[in-house]
């Protein structure tokens, strides 16, 4: 699994027995049935306890891979079970707001995925069941995640605009030497961040906010007193990312969440910050890893020097739908297509025979280098997942669908108008981002949710329920 680059965080997910496949007797549960009991009520949908406990064990499994401290059994419940809720909260949301997938969408992901890992399709299967997950359950796992993607991508993404100031307030925050000394400006700064976050509800009582931030304040004492920051994270933090050890990954300066921008950049690898505020509750951010960039992240960059970006040479096959094409036929198109080129037909020789793209069509597809800011937000988040070679599933864009394939990439030297671009790229992925979270926040709050966990044992308890109701 070391080998594995997405593997972990999917097959943290890949755990679930569906509760539509449970039968149920009448009346209260008996003591035998303990497996099949309802441990949460979310609107219409519950969650059983054989759900929850393959969903412990799995996540258990990568904790100990990871040689994490694996806190007691019934924190890590809490946090798988608050994990599953926000899994079924955004399928429905799916389905509500029309958004699918089908199985030709859902393959070619797949088969993305096990390129990415340097893998065929019968080398990912054995690899997900040796870790006690059965395919099927996988693929519908995956079926989720791309669900939630296109998910925000509908209800956040589209709706994000970026205005001239804010581009050029972070040109001359990058310039100045602050938000970490040029993340974009020349520097090249990233930083890779974990954060602890105590969450507050929307409309707190003074009470409530006070029991968050005593709550935080614990955390951060511990952490002062050498508590490790991933094991506190994933016992305290009520973030997306707690069962990561609080884990956000790689972010430029221009991609630091709004509220983490001041403090990231003034810590040394190792540090924590003091209490956030932020409408969401209180934060604790730390700094692991920083790459790029010159060490003095507080000198400015030369304001003559271009900023170098990662440039990327693909290639694509557009199809617009039509009245006399649909959007899904559009797809299923792609769909074929990219099947033709993995079974060895050329992508040059399909893309003049069947892309809507006339000016790239004549040169087999070909967009030339590009570098960030350059596509729309879409088509660029997709073709950043790819590896050279490796060919996208179908997506959609304002354009139309699209197949792309990168070719190579290259550092190289950005024009003043390609970088503002980036920038502006980079502004509106930091805001859907905040969004996102507030959406999901939103989404957990409004939802009826009724919890079935006693309160310090394993087993369900009717008794002990908790009611939560908007």
């Amino acid at each position: 699994m070391n080998k594995l680059l997405l593997l972990p965080l999917l097959l943290l997910l890949s755990v679930a027995v569906r509760a539509e496949e449970m039968t149920f007797g009448p009346g209260p549960e008996a003591a035998g049935s303990t497996l099949d009991a309802i441990v949460a009520v979310v609107n219409d949908d519950v969650i059983t306890r054989r759900e929850l406990d393959a969903a412990v064990a799995q996540i258990e499994h990568q904790l100990q891979q990871k040689k994490v401290p694996i806190p007691p059994r019934p924190i890590v419940e809490k946090q798988v079970l608050e994990r599953l809720i926000l899994t079924h909260l955004q399928v429905r949301a799916a389905e509500r707001n029309g958004v699918t997938i089908d199985d030709a969408t859902l393959n070619a992901a797949i088969d993305t995925l096990a390129q990415r890992n340097h893998m065929n399709l019968t080398q990912l299967r054995q690899t997900i069941e040796k870790e006690g997950v059965s395919f099927a359950q996988f693929r519908d796992d995956i079926r989720k995640e791309l669900l939630s993607t296109r998910l925000r991508q509908k209800l956040v993404d589209s709706q994000i605009q970026v205005s001239e100031q804010d581009v050029e307030s972070m040109q001359a925050q990058l310039a100045s030497g602050q938000s970490g000394g040029g993340g974009g400006g020349g520097g090249g700064r990233e930083y890779h961040i974990a954060q602890i976050l105590i969450t507050v509800p929307e409309n707190a009582s003074p009470a409530q906010i006070e029991a968050a931030k005593r709550s935080a304040g614990e955390a951060l004492a511990q952490l002062r007193k050498g508590a490790d920051f991933q094991q506190l994270a994933v016992s305290m933090s009520s973030g997306r990312q707690a069962l990561e050890g609080g884990d956000l990954g790689w972010r430029s300066a221009d991609q630091l969440p709004t509220l983490f921008a001041d403090a990231v950049p003034k810590l040394r690898p190792g540090q924590f910050s003091d209490l956030i505020r932020s409408p969401s509750g209180f934060h604790i951010v730390k700094l692991l890893e920083v790459r790029g960039g010159s060490p003095e992240a507080s000198s400015p960059a030369p304001a003559a020097k271009a900023a170098l970006v990662t440039q990327t040479h693909a290639r694509h096959i557009l199809l617009r739908s039509s009245p006399q094409r649909s959007d899904e036929e559009s797809r299923q198109k792609l769909a074929q297509l990219r099947e033709q080129i993995e079974n060895g037909q050329d992508f040059a020789a399909l893309a003049r025979a069947n892309s809507d793209d006339k000016n790239s069509a004549v040169r087999g597809g070909d967009l030339g280098w590009t570098s960030p800011g350059t596509m729309v937000p879409q088509f660029e988040q997709e073709m950043a997942k790819l590896q050279p070679n490796q060919i996208s599933p179908p997506f959609k864009t304002p354009f139309g669908w699209h197949l792309v394939q990168v070719l190579e990439r290259r550092q190289g030297s950005a024009s003043p108008e390609v970088e503002r671009a980036r920038i502006r790229e980079a502004l509106m992925r930091r805001r859907a981002d905040e969004e996102w979270e507030l959406a999901l926040r939103r989404l957990r709050d409004e939802a009826y949710i009724e919890v079935r966990l006693a309160p310090d044992s394993t087993l369900p308890a009717a008794s002990s329920a908790t009611k939560e109701a908007p």
